[in-house]
This record gives C-alpha cells, structure tokens and sequence, in this order.
C-alpha cells in the first residue's frame, strides 16, 4: 500500500511539474514555422515574409503548415536567428521543447554544408544562385557562428547534445579551410571575399543581376571577426587576417560620407563630399579594386550615378564597413594573441 501511494505521489509531482514548464511566447511561435527538415524559412509558401509579429490565426497557420522543405534556408538571418532564440528561451524557462527544436536547427545546419565546407543559402532547394557557397548578408558566418558557439559550449550552447558539439567541431574545421581557400588573390597577395562562389570549383560568381562577380566589403568584415574568434590562431588564419586588413586599409573612400534620407516617403541615397567620413565601397573589382555597381538588366557601372535610379536608391552601395574593425577590434585582436603588425 505504502508503495502504490509513493508511485502516486510521484505521478503527482510529476504532472505538476510538466504543468510549471514556462512558455516562451516567441519561441512557440519559431515551433511552428519550423519546417520539417530542421530549418526556418524567410519565407511562406505564398511569398510572404516571416514575421513573428503576427499573432498566428487560423489563416496563418494554413500558410506556416503549406510551407515546404524548399524554403528552409540561412538567408537573411533565417534559422541562425531561431536557433539562437530558443536557446535563450530554453535557458530562461529549461522548456525541452525548446532545445529540442534548437538541436533540430543545429542538425539542418551540418546537413546542409558541403564536402568543402561550405554552405548553400538554400537546402535542399538548388535553384538559380541558391546552391552557391554564400557570403551574401553573412549567411554563411551566421551558420558557422552558431556550430562554433555549439563546439566551444559558449552563448548557452553547453546544453547541446555531446554527439552535435563533436559534429560542429568537424564543421567549423571545414568551414575554416572554405573560408582561407576563398581569399580572393590578387598576384598571389590574399585580398578580402567574394559575396558567392561556385559549389563545386569555389570560383566567384554572380548572383542576382545587380551583385556581380566582385570584392564584397561587408561579408569579408564578419569573415574577419569569425576568424578572430577562434581560440588558436594557425600561422594561416593569422595570414588570413592581416591579409585582409591590409586590404581595407589600402582600398578605403575618404572625404566622402554616404547619406540615406527620405523625400516624399521615399529612400534617397546620396555620395557627398565629407572631409571627416571614411567609407568603402559595396564591391570592388576583383582585379583592379575600382568600385563597382550592379544594376537590374545586369550591367556593371563603375560610377555610382550611372546606376539606375531605381537600383542607387534601393540598395546600400557604401558604408563605414570596416572602420570598427581596422581602429578598434584587429589591434586588440594583435594584442591578445601578441602577434606583431607585420
């Protein structure tokens, strides 16, 4: 009798327990749209963009379950971004669910990424520029950065499976040999990163129309910190990283600043002379480092006020992309690792 009234009040905590399991209402949210191979979408099935904003109704959650596997994709912060919340959440409320379906994300990002290390910005949809190696909008370092904070246990990481953190060791390895065979060189000098690059030779290449073969500044920036991350600092990534310093230094824009203001609800950008700004460029030509500029029939211009009206106003084409990184974080980085500027 004693027995049976243990197992009972056992079965009670138990029930009581499950009921205190905290909800995170975002998190239950990124469940939902979760896509059956692991990972997040930017999109639905109609085309719509995935936003956590809305509450989801009837109608809603018709489109989140009509939307397939082909959509899972790490554009635009998509599936790094969920993977990284409900690892919070789960920290914050120890919800099963929630490391469950972060472990789930953690699965599609090592399903995904290529023999060579490499990622697509699509999987399994291989369509136009989708299976491409992609640095475009930090996709690929937005992956790697989450399988690094897995390997190392850091940003509340620890409490991913053993068997995924070994995993992620192997692929942040791989991802760090894609990324130094990548280094565009310029007479055998390694220079910055191209923004995509052939899946199989690893040779740039053109995506949209308006983002040709060139230079990418902005991508090779998170390029460059995702290296400076990392806890031993080979003789190659060492390389690697002042390479691209040297780069930037050499190639900046200065007395120029790069405005963004609205007039009449629209989005104007504007190239004026500023004696106290340095910026880069967008894309530089990957022989001569002359800025260029890509527009929507896919020509490449080569002065800013060339470019369509249309394309000059609807896209960032300068920016004070590695200012933090050259002033600040590089000389820190030399510091801590005492590694001379040479």
């Amino acid at each position: 009798m004693k027995f049976k009234l243990y197992t009972l009040a056992l079965g009670l905590i138990a029930v009581n327990l499950s009921a205190q399991i905290k909800k995170d209402t975002l998190a239950e949210k990124m469940l939902l749209y979760q896509l059956p191979i692991g990972g997040w979408g930017k999109q639905l099935e109609d085309k719509s963009v995935v936003n956590y904003d809305l509450p989801v109704d009837k109608t809603l959650l018709k489109k989140i379950k009509s939307t397939g596997d082909d959509h899972a994709t790490i554009d635009n912060n998509a599936t790094s971004r969920e993977i990284n919340a409900l690892i919070k959440a789960y920290a914050a409320t120890k919800n099963p669910e929630y490391l469950k379906s972060a472990e789930k994300g953690i699965s599609y990002l090592l399903l995904m990424q290529y023999k060579n290390g490499g990622f697509p910005q699509y999987y399994p949809n291989t369509g136009l520029y989708r299976k491409q190696v992609t640095y475009n909008d930090n996709a690929m370092i937005n992956a790697l950065t989450v399988l690094y904070n897995v390997a190392e246990g850091k940003n509340g990481f620890d409490v991913v499976d053993s068997k995924l953190k070994e995993k992620s060791k192997t692929a942040v390895q791989k991802g760090i040999d894609c990324i130094l065979k990548t280094q565009i060189l310029q007479k055998g000098v390694p220079s910055i990163w191209g923004d995509q690059y052939n899946e199989i030779t690893l040779q740039p290449e053109k995506a949209r129309a308006f983002e040709p073969v060139s230079l990418a500044t902005a991508e090779s920036v998170g390029i460059v910190r995702f290296l400076m991350m990392q806890p031993v600092v080979t003789p190659e990534i060492e390389k690697s990283v002042k390479s691209a310093v040297r780069w930037f230094s050499a190639n900046d824009i200065e007395g120029y600043s790069y405005n963004v203001t609205k007039q009449n609800g629209k989005t104007v950008r504007v190239l004026a002379e500023d004696k106290n700004s340095v910026i880069w460029a967008r894309f530089y030509d990957v022989v001569t480092n002359k800025p260029l500029f890509g527009d929507r029939d896919g020509s490449v211009k080569y002065n800013y006020n060339d470019v369509s009206e249309e394309r000059r106003n609807g896209y960032s084409w300068y920016g004070d992309f590695a200012g933090k990184l050259i002033n600040k974080e590089y000389p820190k980085w030399l510091e801590k690792n005492k590694i001379a500027d040479q």
